[in-house]
């Protein structure tokens, strides 16, 4: 009964969409097509008061070099601006642009170096919140029912996603992860960001909220063919 009760739990607490507050819902999503992840977020007009770095990213892993360095200067055409130019590090290669709507995306591969052509394919989208205490942050997340798939003590966590959900979610320790996108970790004011799922809505401790997703409408009964 209750390793039933938890996988159900976990399959409504997923991300079922990422909604992006935005002073201008029409020119965020001139960039984000051009940028090639509209498929991945939802926009919304919001004037909430923000400053400063808003506690969160959204990372794109890709498969080399040459796709990330095609998705970055997309970006920057698009009116980006780079907070890290794409590198070469320890763990594999990329770089870090902000939207003109002001959400930081990072774009990473593992590989050091091509092995094909570079395409405009993303392989996984992850979802980091800038928590302040990710051990914490992690087990109200798994109260909520989801489950932890990467853990590395007190600085990250990862929890698995259904099939369903097109967004995996992790948390980061705050200061850590603005460290990580070359910027400081000051910033008040609202997230500019909202979670959906099909579960009730809640805020968690670091104030990231979820909303419940609409459904899907159904879709209209097709005529039966005549032979």
């Amino acid at each position: 009964m209750v390793m039933a009760t938890t996988t159900s739990t976990a399959s409504t607490t997923s991300i079922a969409s990422v909604i992006l507050e935005v002073a201008d819902p029409e020119a965020a999503h001139r960039f984000h097509t051009a940028f090639g992840v509209d498929t991945y977020v939802s926009l919304r007009a919001s004037e909430a008061h923000s400053t400063g770095f808003r506690g969160f990213t959204l990372a794109l892993t890709v498969s080399g070099p040459a796709t990330v360095d095609g998705f970055l200067d997309a970006a920057v055409d698009a009116g980006a601006t780079v907070l890290k130019p794409a590198a070469k590090s320890l763990w594999g290669y990329g770089g870090v642009v902000q939207a003109p709507d002001g959400t930081i995306w990072k774009v990473a591969t593992s590989a050091k170096k091509d092995t094909g052509p570079a395409t405009r394919e993303i392989d996984e989208v992850v979802l980091l919140l800038g928590v302040e205490d990710v051990k914490a942050s992690k087990q109200f997340y798994v109260g909520r029912g989801l489950t932890v798939a990467r853990s590395f003590g007190g600085k990250y966590a990862e929890f698995a996603s259904g099939d369903s959900s097109p967004v995996k979610l992790a948390l980061y320790k705050r200061r850590g992860l603005a460290k990580d996108l070359g910027v400081s970790d000051d910033g008040t004011g609202s997230h500019r960001i909202a979670l959906g799922t099909a579960a009730d809505p809640f805020t968690d401790p670091d104030g990231f909220t979820w909303e419940t997703a609409a459904s899907p409408a159904p879709e209209a009964p097709t005529a039966a063919a005549s032979f």
